[in-house]
């Protein structure tokens, strides 16, 4: 028996898609067994297409696959649970795009993270219930950059190793974490952390069965924090984050051209 068949499945959530030749498509897909990899649909842009609305974003589905030359081919799908009717609403649209783009990003192909698939899976099924989907944001970008083994300690000074209990801190990102007072870098665009925000810090990266109680929100510093570590890590700064940015400007602006009419 071959140890690496032709055909397979796998569970999968579905990243992005583009456009490919006349009728299909080439997903980009997370899976839980191998990671992250680029498949075909064969004619998933036809009318009569059998798996096109089972491959929506965001939906994880059981696939069924088959090895090919270049690109594994998509032969079923399996809707397990659909997240394209939960991330509609602008702001969880926005989010659940940036979620993805960040474990396309970070993600190498072929490399197997049931860590970070499980993160992503319970990510996107709370958006559902989100009243303000762009606060899961932050934990879950600590929470991934743990998983990657990237994660900016936030007990200690990242330079000394004296404890931040109490105390304020400052983001140092090129050493990969937060800075005491005494070893803060010295320059303009330093991040400063009171001793709530890097309380509030800690507990968004506290893993559930970690000593330190996690928490869901933050607070401003602390995901401005974590955001510059994120870019930092990256490289640059997600695409989807200028839409989150714009659409939390939107009421001030409608706000705004109702006074101006009125």
């Amino acid at each position: 028996m071959s140890a690496n068949p032709r055909s397979y499945k796998t569970r999968a959530i579905v990243l992005r898609a583009r456009n490919l030749g006349e009728a299909d498509k080439i997903f980009t897909l997370f899976t839980d067994a191998r990671g992250k990899l680029d498949a075909v649909a064969k004619g998933v842009r036809r009318a009569k297409s059998q798996v096109a609305g089972r491959l929506e974003f965001a939906n994880e589905a059981q696939l069924g696959m088959h090895r090919g030359r270049n690109l594994d081919i998509i032969t079923s799908a399996d809707i397990t649970h659909s997240r394209f009717a939960s991330v509609t609403d602008p702001a969880a649209y926005a989010t659940a795009h940036l979620l993805a783009e960040l474990v396309d990003a970070f993600c190498e192909p072929d490399l197997p993270m049931p860590d970070v698939y499980a993160l992503l899976e319970g990510a996107l099924a709370a958006l559902a219930g989100a009243a303000q989907p762009a606060a899961l944001l932050p934990r879950f970008q600590l929470r991934l950059l743990d998983a990657l083994g990237f994660a900016p300690p936030g007990d200690a000074c990242v330079a000394c190793g004296d404890s931040l209990a109490g105390h304020a801190a400052w983001a140092d990102l090129d050493a990969g974490g937060l800075a005491c007072e005494r070893c803060r870098p010295h320059r303009a665009d330093a991040l400063a952390l009171n001793a709530e925000d890097v309380a509030n810090f800690q507990g968004l990266g506290a893993a559930r069965s970690g000593r330190v109680r996690p928490v869901l929100n933050a607070t401003p510093a602390a995901a401005r924090a974590i955001d510059a570590f994120v870019n930092y890590h990256l490289g640059k700064r997600p695409k989807s984050r200028t839409m989150l940015e714009d659409l939390a400007h939107l009421p001030a602006l409608r706000e705004a051209s109702q006074s101006a009419n009125g």
